[in-house]
């Protein structure tokens, strides 16, 4: 009863789909989840409530994820659930355990050969055997190409045909690649190394041609959960089917319309074919976003409802949870310094309004367009990081930070808090708390630094360590020597401390993450989508790239494009993934275009107004009226905007009309802005039409130049209905 209880907890606060998941029969099951509606919840329930209603036992479930991250989630979810003893780990990480594991009896008696972590230095040297020179950029191109080809389970012999096939846009010819793969597998071999797939494939001999290690790993692993299933290749399906081994108590999550890895060798098809290949599979599918407010979520599904193709098949229409936020932000500018510096002022704006750094995110195709960022932020005093450029644990400052903060322990007492004591000992390698000095690099150096001084700060406050002693349990504080250890946990896993820095980042990098604000920059035709793909299947892959960058915002979204690279430059237009964007690059209203089909005609294009301030393009109504952006500051004249409104209500009145009518509040405050003092000026404000112009022109601008509203009224007439 006591564990049957402990079940039924873990479904509180689950929602009707999230229940359906977690209690569905053992057996296989397809967890279809949308962005945001809380899959990792979904899967560690499941879990739990299997364990603690006593169907399974903790230590036969085997749970695949894509990152340590990931895994390190799954595994302190389940603790938390008073589950420990779940396996989670990476594709790679459980099959490395596995070999070092039956090496003895898989190599009989030999020592297991060393595994890269790169490629790249032995492909150079198999490209130089084949009369092929490649820098450090092309080895890893052709590094890359080796990885497909290896994942897609294609042998050397077999890839110029596989290439054409997969219509590869290869770095060399295909016939030179195939040269430079087989010769890196010549020279891996000659140097007693293997490589991560080597190693996956290692891990399914072993159980294939091994009944004993198959007997062995089925018997430890019954019931197996793989995360991100859309973003499995074929060599990952092939050793998942090894571990399972014609049993089917297998659970799958994924989403295929975040399929965004196929260049890799990724597959959806093995998730979109789950039902056919079990036919008692249990389909469960997440909608319900719990991340993204309404306006971000409208967003999203208007990107992905376009999509076409096999992923098509799955795609979910999510339901926004939150309360209701600002609409999504389109802006468009004349050239990338323009877009760059303007993303970057606002990121300042909010940073200084309140808003944490790490809590904005600048969202990009390719890593190239990076470098205009970073300068703006430099320029605007942010603080960034750049994700994915070098991991955290392997940049120099912090690989000499972690060498001081261990030879501190021999210098520094043994009670001194482990806050103060990192601060003393990264004095050592030139940090200092004061203001993050000027510079992108230097700043970021600084900002690593101190990271790790946030993370032993909130490491101290977890408390004490315990120790079991022969009589009871002793108790003492947390040292610098604990936190050493911590942090070489945290290496091991790729658990990295949070930079507290604007995020940049490539699309496909940022998959996974969230943040509050995010801008999704450069979103022009041959970017995004790049003009590299050609066929269907590429062009959607694009389509669902946007559309992972866009449920990555919970709160605010800003997506932008320039018109041009630099000043002067060729035009280009808007990504034809934006729904909001015509193709001539004005703006429209969400469905404007649709509208206008059904109706027999073709949709308006509006004329491009840029806002006085900044100079962005205008594509909301309100701010077109303004004039200006609605971040931008605002030079109301609040004594004129007063007297529009009065003067408006006696119109109104005498009209017997709604005051709107006669003009909405954004043309108020848009004249008692803007001030006009022409006929000319009083036409360029949006929303003052010739038939407005010619009733109401003379009056707003005899306001405009001071009169009262009695003198106005009392020398024209509204009577004529508008």
């Amino acid at each position: 009863m006591v564990v049957h209880s402990a079940a039924e907890r873990v479904l509180a606060g689950l929602d009707p789909e999230q229940r359906s998941a977690v209690t569905a029969p053992a057996g296989p099951v397809c967890v279809l989840a949308g962005a945001g509606t809380g899959k990792t919840r979904a899967v560690t329930s499941r879990i739990a409530y299997r364990a603690l209603s006593g169907e399974i036992s903790a230590r036969h479930v085997l749970a695949v994820t894509f990152t340590a991250r990931a895994a390190a989630e799954l595994r302190s979810r389940l603790t938390g659930f008073g589950v420990p003893g779940v396996q989670a780990r990476t594709f790679h990480a459980a099959a490395l355990r596995q070999v070092r594991y039956f090496a003895p009896r898989l190599l009989e008696g030999r020592a297991m050969p060393e595994l890269l972590d790169s490629k790249v230095r032995l492909v150079t040297l198999a490209a130089a055997k084949v009369g092929l020179r490649a820098d450090r950029a092309a080895a890893r191109d052709l590094a890359g190409e080796i990885e497909w080809a290896k994942s897609s389970l294609v042998e050397p012999g077999e890839y110029v045909v596989a290439a054409a096939k997969a219509l590869r846009d290869t770095p060399h010819e295909p016939a030179k690649v195939a040269e430079v793969f087989a010769a890196y597998e010549r020279t891996k071999r000659a140097n007693g190394v293997i490589d991560f797939e080597d190693m996956l494939r290692a891990a399914v001999w072993g159980i294939e041609e091994h009944p004993d290690v198959a007997e062995q790993v089925r018997g430890q692993y019954r019931h197996l959960v793989v995360d991100e299933y859309q973003d499995v290749n074929p060599l990952q399906q092939r050793l998942l089917e090894a571990w399972l081994g014609g049993r089917d108590d297998l659970t799958v999550v994924g989403d295929a319309s975040q399929t965004i890895y196929s260049f890799t060798g990724a597959s959806s098809s093995y998730l979109v074919d789950f039902p056919r290949r079990y036919r008692t599979a249990t389909v469960v599918r997440l909608v319900r976003d719990y991340r993204s407010t309404p306006q971000v979520v409208g967003l999203a599904n208007a990107v992905i409802s376009q999509a076409r193709g096999t992923e098509a098949r799955l795609r979910l229409e999510l339901v926004g949870q939150r309360p209701a936020g600002p609409e999504p932000d389109l802006r468009i500018f004349t050239d990338e310094p323009a877009e760059a510096a303007a993303v970057a002022a606002r990121c300042r704006a909010m940073i200084d309004a309140g808003t944490p750094a790490r809590e904005i995110a600048v969202l990009f195709r390719t890593n190239a367009q990076s470098e205009a960022y970073e300068k703006a932020l430099t320029e605007a005093e942010v603080p960034y990081l750049v994700q994915g450029a070098e991991r955290f644990f392997e940049r120099v400052e912090v690989r000499q930070a972690m060498v001081a903060l261990r030879a501190a322990t021999r210098s520094i007492p043994g009670e001194t808090p482990p806050p103060v004591a990192v601060r003393e000992a990264l004095a050592a390698v030139g940090w200092a708390p004061d203001a993050p000095p000027p510079g992108g690099a230097a700043r970021e150096r600084w900002e690593a630094l101190a990271a790790l001084v946030q993370l032993a700060e909130e490491y101290a406050a977890t408390g004490e360590v315990t120790l079991i002693g022969e009589a009871a349990a002793i108790e003492r504080p947390v040292t610098l020597a604990d936190f050493n250890e911590e942090l070489a946990r945290r290496a091991a896993q790729q658990h990295v401390p949070t930079v507290d820095g604007v995020t940049l980042a490539s699309l496909h990098s940022a998959k996974g993450l969230e943040w509050d604000a995010v801008f999704l920059v450069g979103l022009s035709e041959g970017t995004l989508p790049t003009t590299y793909a050609r066929t269907v299947e590429q062009v959607e892959e694009e389509r669902r790239l946007l559309y992972v960058g866009v449920t990555r915002a919970r709160q605010w979204l800003w997506l932008s494009y320039a018109t041009a690279r630099s000043p002067g430059g060729r035009a280009r237009r808007p990504s034809r993934f934006l729904p909001q964007l015509d193709r001539s690059g004005g703006a429209e209203r969400a469905g404007g275009a649709a509208a206008a089909r059904r109706a027999g005609g073709e949709a308006r294009r509006n004329r491009v107004i840029s806002c006085r301030i900044c100079g962005a393009t205008l594509l909301a109504g309100p701010d077109r009226k303004l004039g200006r952006c609605p971040t931008c500051p605002s030079d109301l004249d609040e004594e004129l905007y007063e007297r529009l409104r009065e003067w408006r209500v006696r119109v109104a009145g005498a009209q017997k009309v709604p005051s709107y009518v006669v003009f909405t509040d954004a043309t108020l405050t848009a004249l008692a802005e803007r001030r006009p003092g022409r006929v000319e000026d009083l036409i360029a404000i949006a929303g003052i039409g010739p038939r407005k112009l010619g009733l109401y022109g003379e009056s707003v601008l005899a306001l405009v130049r001071g009169a009262t509203v009695d003198d106005v009224c009392s020398q024209k007439s509204f009577e004529i209905q508008p």
